[in-house]
């Protein structure tokens, strides 16, 4: 019951963590995929690169099922406003390990490779990650998705979706049938 109450009231946060997680597991594949390969030399560019692909991934499950019945926008108003925001979430999550790597000097030769490893992953996949997520939330019910409840819920009645399918009682006619 007190589960019940508590999703009801925060389920447009609970749904952005669960897209929000499978989108870290994308960025964090992604990332690890092209700096342990084409991109080993430029850590700062594949998690750039990496984020940029989870916030188009992002952009599809949030407007589709996070903020659903959100809006008060014109779609592409709405996109442009959601990727402009997600821009500022990119700089935000690749700063801290940029910070790492560049101000704090945690790269090879500096240190060693697994330590090099560790800050580029609590830096750049967890701090940074946090930091983006924290904004975004805030700016997409703020900016993006300002007003609740302004698209219509979908309904969930079984049978056809489409008028043209559904079987509509003849109306009887005025004339007896001979």
């Amino acid at each position: 019951m007190w589960l019940n109450r508590l999703w009801r009231k925060h389920h447009e946060a609970a749904k952005f963590l669960i897209v929000g997680g499978i989108c870290f597991l994308a960025t964090t594949a992604l990332n690890y995929l092209l700096k342990l390969t084409v991109l080993h030399e430029k850590p700062v560019t594949a998690l750039a690169f990496a984020t940029v692909v989870a916030t188009i991934l992002s952009y599809v499950l949030n407007r589709e099922w996070s903020f659903r019945t959100r809006g008060g926008r014109e779609q592409h108003h709405e996109a442009a406003l959601f990727f402009a925001v997600s821009a500022i979430g990119i700089g935000l999550n690749v700063l801290p390990l940029a910070v790492s790597r560049y101000v704090l000097d945690l790269r090879v030769p500096d240190v060693s490779r697994p330590v090099q490893e560790i800050a580029d992953f609590a830096s750049g996949i967890i701090l940074g990650t946090l930091i983006a997520m924290v904004f975004r939330l805030w700016a997409f019910k703020r900016f993006v998705f300002p007003h609740a409840e302004a698209r219509q819920h979908r309904a969930s009645v079984p049978g056809p979706r489409s008028k043209l399918l559904r079987h509509e009682p003849a109306k009887p006619s005025a004339k007896p049938r001979r």
